[in-house]
């Protein structure tokens, strides 16, 4: 039986968004994201440089683009999370869980994570729309939070839940590239950041009552 003709399509356009995607990362880690103009990815590509466009609003997305996916993991793993299972356990277990890169054992997958630290460290415009992400991603949370728990629209318990889950997160991804800057790799790495998560996570399970008492 064919395929339908919508299917090959949609199968086609993802091909060419994932090429686009690809090529751009892989002249990024060469010579930097400011190095690289969209016009040049698109010649790259063999691809018209409106079609970047068409599937990448800004040449920041071109870089970020798998990040879509993450996000969907993430709120997939909230909101799937067995019945009597708290949105903290649920999210240290996807927190704590090897992905990607950082799981990798291949020296090149390694070098790969580096080059790829140093081209996002190395640019101001790359940390900022990264900013711009997490943000969403707490809007996010919060949303499916306040919406599990029946909370009142102006209510901000949901929205301090969502920040403690994300600032967690956000912190680990800033440990890893530190330690990758100063040279750790896996997987004496991927060891580093899950003892730090399960600390950071033990944090919110205790709660703050306790955190950071001055002393007398």
């Amino acid at each position: 039986m064919s395929q339908p003709a919508t299917g090959l399509r949609e199968r086609k356009k993802q091909q060419t968004r994932q090429l686009i995607a690809d090529t751009a990362r892989r002249l990024f880690a060469k010579r930097g994201f400011e190095g690289v103009t969209v016009a040049e990815v698109a010649r790259t590509a063999d691809v018209a440089e409106a079609t970047v466009f068409n599937y990448f609003p800004t040449k920041e997305d071109l870089f970020y683009s798998g990040l879509e996916a993450f996000e969907e993991r993430l709120l997939a793993a909230i909101r799937e999370r067995k019945p009597g299972e708290s949105a903290l356990a649920a999210f240290g277990r996807f927190v704590l869980e090897p992905r990607g890169l950082l799981a990798a054992k291949d020296p090149d997958a390694v070098e790969h994570l580096a080059a790829i630290t140093r081209v996002i460290t190395d640019s101001p415009a790359l940390l900022a729309r990264e900013q711009q992400i997490f943000t969403g991603y707490t809007a996010s949370l919060a949303a499916l939070l306040a919406e599990e728990t029946q909370a009142q629209a102006d209510a901000i318990e949901p929205w301090v839940a969502a920040n403690a889950l994300m600032g967690v997160h956000r912190a680990l991804v800033d440990y890893t590239r530190r330690r990758i800057v100063a040279g750790t790799r896996s997987p004496q790495l991927a060891r580093q950041v899950r003892a730090q998560a399960k600390q950071a996570l033990t944090a919110l399970e205790r709660g703050l009552g306790s955190y950071a008492i001055r002393p007398e």
